[in-house]
């Protein structure tokens, strides 16, 4: 891919990319907020990645994903000083906005999209299955882990098919990982539910 007169390859934006996602789901398994700033930081090789391909709707969810990130990082945020009891916040609102802009931007690159390709409904539903799983995360609930898990197995497929190698072989460390973070929240989960 040609950038301001330099040429980058696409294995390398692949390469950034997929580092950065190793790194934020580690932090992600702790629900720490350092998550939102390494899977924000992996957005631009991504939508550099999926423009440079044509792949419409892959390129429009890296910016509906920034949205979810800079949105989840406030988010929980919020939620934290809640917790510590200093602030009340308006609920619907912060959990409503985000979600309706990425409706918003999924339903523009669906638009955009030549459906007549079979690959692209391959597209259509790796995008669809990541905005729920996303939603899921901003609020931390437990069952966004298996969805995410789905998401790596449509895209495991999708990147075969593009030859996204690095895409590809991250699929199956991303979903291991996300079994193990499934695993952590739904501890957590039957703590709260035994403190409560």
């Amino acid at each position: 891919m040609n950038i301001l007169g330099l040429e980058i390859p696409t294995l390398l934006l692949d390469l950034m990319g997929g580092f950065c996602v190793l790194v934020s789901l580690y932090f992600l398994w702790a629900k720490s907020s350092t998550y939102w700033h390494w899977s924000n930081l992996s957005l631009l090789p991504y939508f550099l990645l999926f423009a440079s391909g044509g792949q419409w709707m892959l390129a429009g969810l890296q910016v509906t994903y920034l949205l979810f990130g800079i949105h989840g990082l406030y988010l929980w945020h919020l939620e934290a000083r809640r917790a510590r009891g200093e602030i009340r916040f308006n609920e619907p609102l912060w959990y409503g906005v985000t979600w309706a802009a990425g409706l918003a931007i999924f339903a523009y690159t669906v638009a955009v999209t030549d459906f007549s390709a079979v690959w692209n409904w391959v597209q259509f539903a790796a995008v669809t299955l990541a905005l729920i799983a996303n939603f899921g995360t901003t609020r931390r609930w437990a069952w966004s882990w298996p969805v995410w898990i789905a998401v790596n197995a449509v895209q495991a497929v999708y990147f075969w098919h593009a030859e996204y190698w690095v895409l590809f072989a991250l699929q199956f460390v991303l979903a291991a990982m996300s079994v193990v973070g499934w695993r952590a929240w739904r501890r957590d989960e039957r703590r709260e539910v035994a403190f409560a």
